[in-house]
């Protein structure tokens, strides 16, 4: 009996380093060994924000092992769905069977608690992403 395909999801912001870096983590948390969570940014800034280390640190997730990268490292590849956030259309060799745009406001200079708002819209739209591409969320 073979695995099941998991599904190929990147998430692009511009610098790599809030809301994809959070995305990816969420997708990781809420798909599990279902999903291939990915991210980059168009023009990262080579580390991820302290901020979202704190507020994702909140939920149980460990940010510091993630690398602010990229969207070269995914030309050509293929990809079940690519999200951007805030990246328009900068992501345009990434061959992905679904396109999305998300309007969600770069949380990089925000105090916490509008932080976390971000961080919390983020979560909701991957669960929303995931039950679309017929991944059952888990927690």
């Amino acid at each position: 009996m073979t695995e099941p395909k998991k599904v190929r999801v990147l998430f692009v912001c511009v610098e790599n380093s809030n809301r994809s870096q959070m995305a990816q983590a969420f997708a990781a948390m809420l798909g599990g060994d279902r999903v291939e969570a990915l991210s980059a940014g168009s023009r990262p800034s080579g580390r991820v924000n302290p901020k979202a280390v704190a507020a994702m640190a909140e939920l149980g997730y460990d940010l510091t092992a993630h690398a602010s990268k990229g969207i070269e490292a995914y030309n050509g590849q293929e990809i079940d769905a690519a999200v951007t956030m805030g990246c328009g259309d900068a992501c345009p060799l990434v061959r992905a069977a679904r396109r999305y745009d998300w309007q969600i406001p770069d949380p990089r200079e925000m105090p916490p608690d509008e932080f976390n708002r971000v961080r919390d819209l983020v979560r909701e739209k991957v669960r929303e992403l995931l039950a679309e591409l017929g991944v059952a969320a888990g927690r």
